[in-house]
């Protein structure tokens, strides 16, 4: 039963951990681009249209998916410290 609580809380926090790191990194991403417009102001393409744009390029990009490492690292050395502390 311990066990069970241990990861559905620990899954919950860090869940909540992943989207406030995800908000994060988007927001200044969104910023990254709207300075970008102000600079360049590109023709032919709105401020709404270029930063929408790179946000869906962001999204397919490779810093999101490493931010998924959030559940993975915590998960992994939970697994070896419990392994390491049992086979003692």
């Amino acid at each position: 039963m311990q066990f069970v609580r241990l990861v559905v809380f620990g899954f919950l926090f860090l869940s909540v951990i992943y989207l406030c790191l995800s908000w994060y990194s988007r927001s200044l991403r969104r910023e990254k681009l709207e300075n970008e417009w102000d600079a360049e102001k590109p023709d032919g393409i709105s401020r709404a249209d270029f930063v929408k744009k790179g946000i869906v390029e962001y999204e397919t990009g490779l810093r999101p998916k490493l931010l998924g490492l959030v559940y993975v690292v915590p998960t992994v050395a939970i697994a070896v410290i419990v392994y390491i502390t049992n086979s003692n």
